[in-house]
């Protein structure tokens, strides 16, 4: 069965900073995708992203592993916003949510 089509939205709110807004499956057919505009963002001059993951339905091993790529690529932090159901259940479980500044549904924003 094909991947659900991944849609990314980019909005630059600020200098150096960008929104990534994620709908659909980030697997591994549509990762590559996200590692490539994050890289072309931080080309541009974006180089804190947040990365809202509200819209996201599933996220296997190629889509964890594009979020840490786009970390360790980075020259400035990432956040990811919206994390739920199992994307937060496989980030919890590798110690990825407090690497990768995850915030939950529901988390509020302090500040």
């Amino acid at each position: 069965m094909p991947s659900a089509l991944l849609t990314i939205e980019v909005t630059r709110s600020e200098a150096g900073r960008a929104r990534l807004r994620l709908t659909g499956d980030l697997d591994f057919d549509t990762a590559p995708e996200l590692t490539e505009i994050a890289e072309a963002l931080r080309q541009d001059g974006c180089h804190e992203l947040e990365l809202a993951l509200d819209g996201v339905g599933l996220c296997d091993s190629s889509g964890l592993s594009a979020l840490v790529v786009i970390h360790r690529r980075g020259s400035g932090p990432i956040r990811l916003t919206g994390v739920r159901g199992q994307l937060q259940r496989l980030l919890d479980r590798t110690g990825l949510s407090e690497v990768l500044d995850a915030e939950a549904v529901g988390a509020r924003d302090v500040g």
